[in-house]
This record gives structure tokens, sequence and C-alpha cells, in this order.
């Protein structure tokens, strides 16, 4: 490869760390249509694609990954989304069962990595629903999210937010709990834990947990602002 396709690389490549991916495109592009041997850089321009809207074109682009390296876990689960997106939802599936029997995964399990990557899949989509009041059926992607990494406690901080919003106050003081318990020093879900249990009319358990976020982070101004609005004081330690 001649040194004005390397640099042309080394850019593109940059460009899409940095998330410019207009001039990551430019770069990519010349990439590929002088050396078409680079699986990552098909991948990333299916990413680029993709956010674009060009479905059809990240499509193929991610298939084009895949035909330079079948074992390709990022274009897998990539073009696995791609498929949903455009409604072929058994290629999707199909997608998927590559990612996984290509991971390492026995028949039937899935591997830390893959779990993770369609864990954080299903958060992002439950985030959309979210921010369109759709609560049911983001609480339903967390779920299946929080089914693949029970340990994820941003997931389920931001499910136990959904349930609150929704209406469903003990189920997000059960969830908040639940990261308070798994994660002690997670101060979002300690603050928002003691927001519930006072709108519960739980007063003193909701100082506590604020007095708890101060003794982890001294000066919390949004713990000190509940206890002054609570009427709780300072610290009863």
């Amino acid at each position: 490869m001649d040194e004005a396709l390397k640099q042309a690389l080394t850019l593109g490549r940059t460009y899409y760390e940095k998330k410019e991916f207009a001039r990551a495109e430019q770069y990519l592009t010349q990439v590929v249509e002088h050396n078409q041997s680079f699986a990552d850089v098909y991948n990333m321009l299916g990413v680029i694609f993709h956010d674009q809207g060009q479905y059809q074109k990240a499509q193929r682009a991610f298939e084009a990954a895949l035909r330079i390296n079948p074992g390709y876990t990022d274009a897998s689960l990539n073009l696995a989304v791609t498929y949903n997106d455009t409604g072929k939802y058994q290629e999707a599936q199909a997608a998927y069962q590559q990612a996984l029997t290509r991971s390492g995964a026995g028949q039937g399990k899935l591997d830390h990595f893959v779990k993770g990557k369609l864990a954080n899949m299903y958060a992002e989509i439950g985030e959309v629903y979210l921010s369109s009041g759709l609560y049911a059926e983001a609480i339903a992607e967390y779920q299946r999210a929080l089914a693949l990494c029970p340990g994820f406690v941003d997931i389920r901080e931001q499910m136990a937010s959904a349930y609150r919003d929704s209406g469903a106050r003990d189920k997000a003081i059960a969830e908040y709990e639940e990261i308070v318990r798994q994660s002690p020093s997670f101060l979002p879900a300690r603050l928002n834990l003691g927001l519930c249990l006072f709108a519960a009319g739980r007063k003193v358990d909701a100082a506590v947990q604020w007095e708890e976020v101060l003794k982890i982070s001294p000066g919390n101004r949004s713990a000190e602002m509940y206890l002054k609005l609570a009427g709780a004081g300072g610290s009863r330690a």
C-alpha cells in the first residue's frame, strides 16, 4: 500500500474515532476505492452510512466486512441492527446468531463481549422509547438488556427512572435499591432512591440515602439541597 493510501487510512480511522463522520467517510472511501482488504474500513463506513440513514449502503458495507472476515463480531452485530431497522427480522436473527457462533461461545450461549454489546443495544432502543414517553416499551427493552447483563447498573438506573416516570414508584424504588446493593457508591441511584422514598412519604429513609451520598461525596450539592428542602437539616451521623 502506497504512502498516500496509508495516510488516508490513518486519517479516516482518526476522524472516525472522533465521530467526525463526514470527514472520515471522505478518507475511508478513498481507501476502499483502491484496496478492498480492510474489514474494519467497511465496518466503519457501515456505521457512518447507518448514522446517515442510508441503510442499504450500510448493509452492503457490513456484508463486505464479513466477507473479508466472517468472524468480525462487531460487523455481525451492526448488520443485525441494520437488518432490524429495515424490517428484515429473519436476517437480523441470522446475523445475531453468526455473532454468537463466531465469538467462541458454545451453542445457545453468549460470551461476555457479545452479551455486553447486545445489552447496550437494547438499552439504546429503550432510551429512544423513553424519550418518546413510551414507558412500557422502554422498560421491556431495559429488561432484555438486564437479562443479559444484570450487573449493568447504569441500565438498571435507566429502567428505574422509566418506572418512576410511568408512575410505578414501588418498582422504581425496588430497582434503585438493587443498584445500591450492587454498587453502593453509584451516587445517581442513591439520589434518585431518596427522591422516590421522599415522594412515598418515607422521609427518614430518604434522608438516610442523601446522607450516605454526602459520606461518599462530601459537599455533594444535590444531596445537600434535597436534605435542606426536605427539612432534614444536616447529617445525623
